[in-house]
């Protein structure tokens, strides 16, 4: 059974008023196991409890039942990939605004292969999505931050093939998660080492 697996890990107690370290532990924990098993079909309570090292009431305390713990894995690991493109962005030359583009697509690129069976649960139907004619919601935030850096490149003097800055990060991130798509079904090396090249084809579409 799916709620067999994973690693049981022995924790000490958080001493009183630590409740907000021990909810981060059951995402990570959660995390993990959705590492190991691929699908967020086969994350239980259960499996949780036993790969953080604490009892099924325990998580309770924090999520009132699955679907609470799966919500809060997705806002987890969307808070996760927005951190590894804000470092990306922040570690290139801050005057090299096209370069700070292609860091945050390569970052967002590297977390998708890396984690495959988070990718699949953030980026399928659930109640994080954003309704229609919205732009709210960790996905929307994803896009807010490749717009400002394509503001950033319209600023510094480049022009736009599409009408906005936002049309150009919707139409990259489209792309970029339909490539990612395909790997997933079907994994090359020799397609994900041409992932660099692919960036540069999809900024040279959007950027005149």
């Amino acid at each position: 059974m799916a709620e067999e697996r994973g690693t049981t890990t022995q924790r000490v107690r958080n001493r009183w008023g630590e409740g907000d370290r021990l909810r981060g532990e059951i995402l990570e924990g959660a995390s993990r196991l959705l590492s190991e098993l691929g699908a967020s079909d086969a994350l239980t309570i259960r499996g949780v409890a036993r790969a953080v090292g604490i009892t099924a009431p325990s998580i309770y305390r924090h999520f009132a039942d699955r679907d609470a713990l799966v919500q809060g894995l997705l806002e987890h690991e969307f808070g996760r990939l927005r951190e590894m493109m804000r470092a990306a962005d922040e570690n290139t030359d801050p005057q090299d605004v096209v370069g700070r583009v292609r860091a945050q697509l390569r970052a967002y690129f590297d977390f998708a292969i890396a984690n495959p069976g988070h990718y699949r649960l953030m980026l399928g139907s659930g109640p994080h999505r954003s309704k229609p004619g919205e732009h709210t919601g960790p996905i929307a935030e994803v896009v807010d931050s490749l717009t400002t850096a394509f503001a950033r490149c319209e600023q510094a003097g480049y022009r736009f093939r599409l009408d906005s800055a936002y049309r150009a990060a919707s139409v990259v991130f489209v792309s970029i998660h339909g490539r990612v798509a395909l790997l997933h079904s079907n994994y090359s090396e020799d397609h994900a080492r041409g992932f660099g090249a692919f960036i540069d084809e999809l900024i040279s579409l959007v950027l005149a």
